[in-house]
């Protein structure tokens, strides 16, 4: 047999949840709007997915987001060297910070909120070098919808993250009975 069925399982759920987030990326949901802007939710999602792999699988991971990102939504500013970025610093800070201390949703949802405000940071400086000519506007438009997108993304991380992470726990191959 080629896969073993927990394998096959696992891909399944890993994909199902992330596709989730991309729905609900694009859905208005009333109630979880602040000022017009929702939860980063595949922020979420990646944040969740990098902290337990290495670095090459955190990057594919941002690559493959931000492209599908970009495929679901308007390719510029593109979602790839943002998502990117973040899944290359989750994985640094994990590592080097989080993971001496320990690893909770409190954590994670302080690394969601860093995140969300360096993904619009670097939204704003593509906005930029694609020629948007009015900095000043630009600049108090990106600091609202930064905010407003770490806040609620940083409150929301826990719903993703609680059951992925307990679900990966789950599926590592330690935890597997030999069969």
């Amino acid at each position: 047999m080629l896969f073993k069925p927990h394998f096959v399982l696992n891909l399944a759920v890993t994909i199902l949840t992330l596709m989730v987030c991309f729905w609900l990326s694009l859905l208005r949901i009333p109630g979880l709007e602040l000022f017009g802007v929702t939860p980063n939710w595949v922020l979420i999602w990646l944040v969740t997915w990098s902290i337990r792999r290495t670095l090459l699988q955190a990057v594919i991971g941002g690559l493959t987001c931000g492209l599908i990102l970009d495929g679901l939504t308007r390719t510029q500013p593109s979602h790839i060297l943002p998502l990117i970025v973040v899944a290359v610093l989750t994985v640094i800070i994990y590592k080097r910070i989080i993971k001496k201390i320990q690893e909770d949703f409190i954590s994670v949802a302080l690394i969601v909120f860093g995140m969300a405000i360096i993904v619009e940071i670097i939204r704003s400086l593509q906005i930029q070098v694609f020629g948007y000519f009015n900095l000043e506007q630009l600049w108090l438009h990106q600091q609202q919808v930064g905010l407003s997108t770490a806040i609620l993304s940083s409150l929301w991380a826990p719903v993703i993250y609680l059951p992925l992470s307990r679900w990966w726990a789950l599926m590592e191959p330690s935890n597997q009975l030999k069969s």
